[in-house]
């Protein structure tokens, strides 16, 4: 084995990509500002008690831990920020209003989360804290997909769904926690076989409401075939409510794909909505995010919090192509200050200006540039490259 070879799903990104992730990031960044959002920057490694509370079994899984040098202690490399965010907000900033918080940093996973993605994720997001109505959802998801809109990603469709549904039932019947997680994995699948067998102990309302759960996907006709078929309990009238809610204010900037009672993704880390978006020829969510109020719970200050992330890479990838910004060529700098006072003025600008370093003539092409500094007059003007 070559010993430049990096491992299976991680790679470097060069310049063109680089310089298109690193433009996404100030966009989206400087949009979150713009909203009120305000930037934190969680460490890399923590203890992984602290990192890994209240997040569930499939994020231990996905976490790298090594043990501390120093303490003995065994550590995580982050695989989510959002954790790390909510921790932030419980014990650091331990404000009593609402808190709106955005990230943007690498995270790393022992595995990759679906087909042709990296280990290394570019995580970039944001959250509200401490605000438990409809109100704040419909602010990050139209958040979403104003960073969408910024990214110059084409035709995106919302896909919404409720934890909450699920939760009640399994909660209303008593379901034993390994009848519970079973339940999970066959509803993730839409298995209606392996759900009927697994049901065929519990009463005849709860079986039938879990049975059917899978096939409550589609437009908004799905709110109301739900309200027919499950059973008119309170947490499931207010997530149907919630649904309605949502899909109505976020008209004007989401195409509304589908509805779906029986996604769970994140089950046991959100409480209440999650959601999707998805772009046309582009098989993974670009954004996906949720209500999660039982993180900060975890942590030992319970916060209602919602929020959403996306994968920068997946993001740049996704947006219409965009080559390097060309540059301009400056001669060697002799002791010429008209000619250091352009350069500088052409950078401040905001143009590129590389400075050519003797022996290198042949090579020009490989610097970018389509443009140079030649003198005329006695002025320095810019050139066609020739």
């Amino acid at each position: 084995m070559r010993a430049w070879l990096l491992p299976e799903y991680i790679e470097d990104i060069l310049p063109v990509e680089a310089q298109r992730i690193e433009c996404l990031r100030r966009a989206i960044l400087d949009l979150f500002r713009a909203h009120g959002y305000q930037l934190v920057m969680p460490p890399l490694l923590e203890y992984v008690e602290s990192l890994l509370t209240g997040t569930g079994h499939d994020l231990d899984l996905q976490t790298f831990k090594l043990v501390d040098q120093l303490s003995g202690r065994m550590l995580g490399v982050r695989a989510d920020i959002t954790p790390q965010v909510a921790r932030i907000d419980a014990h650091l900033l331990n404000r009593s209003g609402v808190t709106r918080l955005c990230y943007a940093g690498s995270v790393l996973r022992t595995l990759p989360d679906g087909m042709n993605r990296t280990r290394e994720p570019l995580q970039i997001g944001a959250e509200i804290y401490g605000h438990r109505g409809i109100e704040s959802d419909v602010e990050i998801q139209r958040l979403m997909m104003k960073a969408l809109t910024a990214a110059r990603v084409a035709t995106v469709y919302l896909d919404l769904g409720h934890v909450a549904v699920f939760r009640g039932l399994v909660k209303r019947a008593r379901i034993a926690a390994g009848l519970e997680s079973e339940l999970f994995r066959a509803m993730q699948a839409k298995d209606v076989p392996e759900l009927r067998s697994l049901t065929r102990r519990l009463d005849r309302g709860t079986r039938a409401a879990l049975t059917v759960l899978p096939e409550l996907y589609g437009g908004a006709e799905v709110l109301a075939l739900a309200r027919r078929k499950l059973p008119p309990h309170p947490e499931i009238k207010a997530a149907l409510r919630d649904l309605k809610l949502l899909s109505d204010q976020l008209r004007d900037v989401a195409r509304i794909r589908c509805f779906d009672l029986a996604e769970l993704r994140g089950y046991r880390y959100h409480s209440g909505v999650v959601f999707a978006a998805y772009a046309d020829g582009w098989p993974n969510a670009l954004a996906l995010g949720g209500r999660y109020d039982e993180v900060g719970k975890a942590f030992g200050r319970a916060r209602p919090a919602t929020g959403f992330s996306a994968d920068l890479r997946e993001l740049a990838s996704a947006s219409p192509n965009g080559g390097i910004e060309a540059g301009i060529l400056a001669p060697r700098l002799p002791r010429d200050a008209a000619l250091r006072r352009r350069i500088d003025a052409l950078r401040t600008r905001g143009e590129i200006v590389i400075v050519e370093l003797s022996g290198h003539a042949r090579a020009r092409a490989e610097l970018g540039c389509n443009r140079r500094l030649v003198k005329r007059d006695g002025k320095w003007v810019i050139r066609k490259l020739t």
